[in-house]
């Protein structure tokens, strides 16, 4: 008796710790989506409960009625009209209408302007919105191979609201206390940008503002390759979770099951994702940054960076903002950069077609960097341009360094760049089994441009 009684004291004291730990489940019934052959695990898994709330998020405003573009141009009309004023007055009306109605629906025409002069640029907001209507336009012009003919508006981030709801800063360095605390190496610390987890808290500013190479550990099960450090595979894990939660997704949606490193094989969505990133790279440095001095103290982070974007800026949650639906096709306006901003074309983008590929093509890096120019984007389109017409064509991939500085450093860093161009060879649709990563060697070019280099070289059978 007394050890029936203590066997059902122990059952009820064992409950809360039950309920504790089943906390972070999600209750059944789920529904899974398979997208791949069966028995592979190329699933997505969705909460039945949640899909009802993500549709609500995600429905888009009516479209202000079509105005005319007949009639004098809104830069003849109204002063200091620095973007759009090439619209005629009532496609510049209805743009501005439809703009106020995305953003601050509450503060009205006021929150970028003041009332008194229109004219006048003493609000920092207004400023901000120029650069932005200015990003908008750059997003669905050059970066189609990531957002295609759906496109963004404003009210893609805003979603009626003056700052978005997902933007991010650059969080301050751990405090080490005299190297007495210890480092966690940015990690164990709960955060929601990569869901409590304990992987590092910061998984934008190394990938999404800066340029570090996206890797993990090894490639295989047994690693004899070495292509990068552990910390390095726990920072890219660290973006993985992020991207994954603000699409409501999980790994497969852009992963091959049989191994998450293959390109080939793998869905489509993997090469989305590539331009993705590269895409709030460019944004952040080239429209957020520059802003730095414009923002108000109130408005930055703890370090005094401005606010930045990622993934959950447009997604927020769906696998493709607003579910896929296209604001842009009635909204043209915002589609092409216009007037000032049109800007040129990346150096040699033109030549590309009339100048095909010739083997073995050089793509040149800055001193201390992977990350591939403009210029050597080109040569690797150029390249990729030349396997999709030749079938039977392999490639090796050969990075070059020169003697000056740490060795070692130099090979690694030669290594890391030969993997840049394999994976923008990837993203361009060429098979991984066409690729061959070679050793990376000293160069015999000395301390010379040429010397930080990726070779592609035609295999020879």
């Amino acid at each position: 008796m007394i050890r029936q009684l203590m066997t059902q004291s122990l059952r009820w004291s064992l409950l809360p710790l039950l309920g504790l730990s089943l906390a972070a489940c999600e209750r059944p019934p789920m529904e899974s989506v398979q997208h791949g052959y069966r028995g592979t695990g190329m699933v997505q898994v969705y909460n039945p409960r949640v899909l009802d709330d993500v549709v609500e998020a995600n429905r888009v405003p009516e479209p202000q009625p079509p105005a005319s573009s007949e009639g004098p141009k809104a830069k003849d009309i109204y002063q200091n009209v620095q973007v759009l004023g090439d619209l005629s007055i009532g496609e510049f009306t209805r743009l501005m209408v439809s703009m106020t109605a995305w953003v601050s629906p509450e503060q009205g025409c006021n929150y970028c302007h003041n009332p008194a002069n229109f004219a006048d640029d003493s609000l920092y907001t207004k400023i901000v919105s120029r650069k932005m209507v200015e990003m908008t336009q750059t997003i669905n012009s050059q970066w189609q191979n990531h957002v295609s003919t759906t496109g963004v508006t404003c009210f893609t981030c805003h979603r009626g609201q003056p700052v978005p709801e997902h933007i991010w800063f650059t969080p301050a360095q751990q405090a080490m206390g005299s190297n007495f605390i210890g480092d966690k190496a940015g990690q164990n610390t709960p955060a929601q940008s990569v869901k409590l987890a304990s992987l590092p808290y910061d998984p934008f500013t190394p990938y999404l503002l800066g340029d570090e190479p996206i890797r993990v550990n090894s490639t295989k099960a047994l690693p004899t390759d070495h292509v990068a450090s552990i910390s390095a595979t726990e920072k890219t894990y660290s973006l993985m979770t992020h991207m994954s939660s603000s699409l409501g997704v999980n790994c497969t949606f852009c992963h091959n099951t049989q191994s998450f490193s293959k390109w080939e094989g793998g869905p489509p969505q993997r090469v989305t994702a590539y331009h993705g990133i590269r895409m709030s790279r460019e944004l952040n440095n080239a429209y957020m940054e520059p802003l730095t001095d414009v923002f108000p103290p109130e408005r930055k982070g703890e370090l005094g960076d401005v606010p930045k974007l990622n993934c959950a800026t447009c997604h927020q949650g769906a696998y493709k903002p607003l579910l896929g639906q296209s604001m842009l096709q009635d909204y043209p306006e915002l589609a092409v950069l216009r007037d000032a901003f049109a800007r040129a074309p990346a150096p040699g983008a033109a030549v590309m077609a009339d100048n095909p590929a010739a083997l073995p093509a050089r793509v040149l890096f800055e001193l201390g960097q992977d990350g591939l120019t403009a210029e050597a984007r080109v040569i690797i389109e150029q390249a990729a341009g030349l396997l999709k017409t030749q079938d039977g064509l392999r490639v090796s991939i050969s990075g070059y360094t020169d003697r000056s500085g740490d060795p070692d450093r130099n090979l690694e860093l030669a290594r890391q760049r030969a993997f840049s161009v394999r994976d923008a060879l990837l993203a361009s649709g060429v098979a991984e089994d066409r690729l061959v990563l070679q050793k990376p060697e000293f160069s015999a070019d000395g301390d010379t441009a040429d010397a930080r280099r990726v070779e592609i070289g035609e295999l020879r059978p």
